[in-house]
Parts: C-alpha cells; sequence; structure tokens
C-alpha cells in the first residue's frame, strides 16, 4: 500500500508546484500591466496565452466592469492558495494513510 501512498504523494507535490508557477505567472502579468510592455514580445504573447483563459473566465462570472478595476488576478490568486491548502494538504494527508 505505501505504493499507493508514495504515488499520491507525488501527484499532491507536482500540483502544488504547477499552482505556484501559475501564480507567479499571474502576479506578473499583473506587475507588467503597470508598465504597458510590448504587446509582441514573445515573452509578453507567453503570459498572456497561459494566463488569459483563467482570468477572462473569472472576469464572466464577476462582472465589475463599470469600476474600472480588474479584480480577476486576486480571485485567481484566492483560488490558487485555496486548491494549495485544502486539495494539496487533504492529498498529503491521504497519502500518509496508505503509508
Amino acid at each position: 500500500m505505501f505504493v499507493i501512498g508514495n504515488f499520491i504523494e507525488a501527484i499532491a507535490r507536482i500540483i502544488d508546484i504547477g499552482l505556484s508557477i501559475y501564480m507567479w505567472l499571474i502576479i506578473i502579468r499583473a506587475l507588467l500591466s503597470w508598465v504597458n510592455p510590448d504587446p509582441y514580445n514573445p515573452i509578453v504573447i507567453l503570459l498572456y496565452r497561459t494566463t488569459e483563459p483563467v482570468l477572462y473566465y473569472i472576469r464572466r462570472w464577476i462582472p465589475l466592469r463599470g469600476l474600472g478595476i480588474d479584480i480577476s488576478t486576486i480571485v485567481a490568486i484566492l483560488i490558487i492558495v485555496f486548491l494549495q491548502s485544502f486539495l494539496v494538504r487533504s492529498m498529503l494527508q491521504i497519502a500518509v494513510y496508505f503509508k
């Protein structure tokens, strides 16, 4: 049974690393929006293509366009922190159960 526990622990750690990387991508995108970067820069294009699907989905469900403030990045970071606190920790506790 320890193999299943190790597998679940490895998956939980991979999910945690992926969520951390995605959170940093969102933070970098928010910081870049303050300086108005070159939209044809390949790094900026990659950054926008990786973060826009999630942020667009959040903007669609939280319609605050009239305020002039885009809080989709804050909501996305809060969702990532929730997933790291709930999902990853739960998976790690399940992995301990199988060891």
